[in-house]
This record gives structure tokens, sequence and C-alpha cells, in this order.
């Protein structure tokens, strides 16, 4: 007798051959459902009082709006940022904002002299990322930005960094006085 079932592979031998593998499958598909049961029975908000024995801090009004304006404030200066940068960098409309808060928290050198602070910016994590940063502090160059009460003109620039394309910001503490290509007086 020939037995057909030995030459050709079948769905019987199929699950034979790893029946106790489906079974395992079975049983964790099983607990997959038990577990979406019980979490759609837990409540989806719980008052904060029901959730802790601690007493429950919240903040002054005051304080509350004071952090609430820097926030604003923060918002509306990245905003502004991310204006001037867009022309620079293509992809401004997906990553423009991350791109302002990188540059805004990379590592960076700061150097003070008695009429100046000169910012050299850490490159950024690509080369075009850099130019567009670089691109904004030009920009802002040509702005007669005005920093504090006194009437200080900001200056930025892009110079070369100690390991590649550093980002420099200068800030001019005399707004008549006239400035080289470097930012020096």
């Amino acid at each position: 007798m020939n037995n057909l079932e030995g030459k050709h592979r079948t769905m019987r031998g199929f699950k034979i051959a790893y029946g106790k593998l489906g079974e395992k499958i079975w049983a964790a598909w099983q607990r997959v459902l038990q577990l979406e049961k019980r979490r759609a029975a837990v409540p989806r908000r719980v008052p904060v009082r029901e959730a802790t024995d601690q007493p429950i801090v919240k903040l002054a009004p005051e304080r509350k709006h004071l952090t609430n304006l820097s926030k604003v404030v923060a918002y509306q200066a990245e905003s502004d940022l991310l204006r001037m940068v867009t022309p620079h960098y293509r992809r401004a409309d997906n990553e423009g904002r991350t791109l302002i808060q990188t540059a805004l928290a990379s590592a960076a050198n700061l150097r003070v002299t008695k009429r100046e602070l000169h910012v050299t910016l850490a490159p950024q994590s690509s080369p075009h990322r850099s130019h567009a940063i670089a691109a904004l502090c030009e920009e802002l160059n040509q702005s007669r930005t005005v920093l504090g009460v006194h009437g200080h003109r900001q200056l930025r620039r892009r110079s070369r960094g100690q390991r590649g394309n550093g980002i420099r910001t200068t800030r001019s503490y005399h707004s008549s006085d006239s400035y080289d290509t470097y930012g020096n007086p």
C-alpha cells in the first residue's frame, strides 16, 4: 500500500507537527482577549482625590498665570524664529519647530567681553540643519534687533567652530559702534 501523505505535505500533517505550538498561540490569544475585557472595565478618568491619599498640590493663581505667560512668550519667540528660518529650511513645515528647539537647547560656547557676548553654537545633527541655523543668524544680523532697555544691538553670524561648522552669535552692547566682518570693533 502506498501512503500519499508521506510524499506530499498536507494541512493535516502540518497541524500534527505544529499542534502544540498552535495550542500555545490559542491560549495566548485567549489571554489577550481576557486582558482587553479587564482594561475596558477600568474607568477612563479617575479624580485625583481617589487616586492618592497625599494632599493635592495646586499652584497659586498668580504662579499659574506667570507660568502660562512665560510659555506663551516662549511660543511666540519660537514662532517668530520659525517664520524667519522657513525660507532657508525645506522641511520647516514638518520639522521647523524641532529645529529651533534643538538649536536653542544645543551646546554653546559663551565668551563675554566688555562690549559683546559671543555665543558659538555647536554644529547641528546634519549640515543642512547647521546651514539653516546659520542663515537664521545671518538674517538676525540684517535686522536691527534691539536687546533690552539700553538699546543694545544684536549681531549674529556663522563662523568656523573648533570641530567644523559652528554657529556664532555676537551681541553688541553699543548700537553706534561699527564692526568689521568678524564682529570686532
